[in-house]
């Protein structure tokens, strides 16, 4: 199955707009909350390594890079 754009990967419910869904690639896809747009993937998650003052929601909706760049007193991912 290829990972291009012109379908969606959702295998459950969405909140996405069905066209949109249709141009965004899987990887992108992929790392929004399966609440909003269910691929069935697990790739939504956080990757703090200690308490966080980051919302759940919002550490799982983001990729890991959007986290490092967190000060650690904020958000410890080291």
């Amino acid at each position: 199955m290829s990972d291009s754009t012109s379908r969606s990967h959702a295998v459950g419910d969405s909140k996405v707009p069905q066209k949109l869904q249709e141009k965004l690639p899987k990887k992108v896809e992929e790392v929004v909350p399966n609440k909003i747009h269910d691929t069935g993937s697990d790739v939504a998650s956080s990757h703090a390594t200690d308490k966080s003052a980051v919302p759940q929601v919002a550490q799982e909706a983001v990729p890991k890079k959007a986290e490092e760049v967190l000060p650690e007193k904020v958000h410890p991912t080291k």
